[in-house]
């Protein structure tokens, strides 16, 4: 190894006077392909209604794992899988708090009219 700097260092810097030839390579970067793991883990915490969440999740993770390999299309793959979820996820997420809290007003209803006529049957 001292030897080969030894010589370079005794040869100098080469002295031809000709243009020197640049290379550029592209490498794509890793975050072109995104793995929505942020929206996954928010439907898995608090929209996770037929565990769609909680998949998404995991297919988010599939996805980065892909990412970080070099594979992009399979990270492609798994996060368009990941997307899918997390649309559904939110989408039925969405739907049943609407649904429990148009449920929980006829409950409420229910329950205030029946404690009406109770109410009225006693005298009160």
């Amino acid at each position: 190894m001292f030897k080969e700097e030894h010589e370079v260092a005794l040869l100098g810097a080469p002295q031809s006077q000709a243009p020197m030839a640049t290379t550029v390579i592209n490498i794509p970067r890793e975050t072109a392909v995104p793995d929505h793991i942020v929206w996954s883990l928010f439907n898995t915490v608090f929209m996770n209604g037929c565990c769609l969440g909680f998949v998404a999740f995991a297919y988010s993770v599939k996805s980065r794992d892909r990412k970080m390999v070099g594979d992009i299309t399979g990270a492609q793959s798994y996060a368009s899988t990941a997307k899918c979820l997390n649309i559904w996820a939110l989408v039925l997420g969405i739907f049943l708090t609407i649904g429990l809290i148009v449920l929980l007003i006829f409950v409420y209803m229910a329950a205030y009219e029946m404690a009406l006529r109770m109410a009225n049957n006693r005298g009160y």
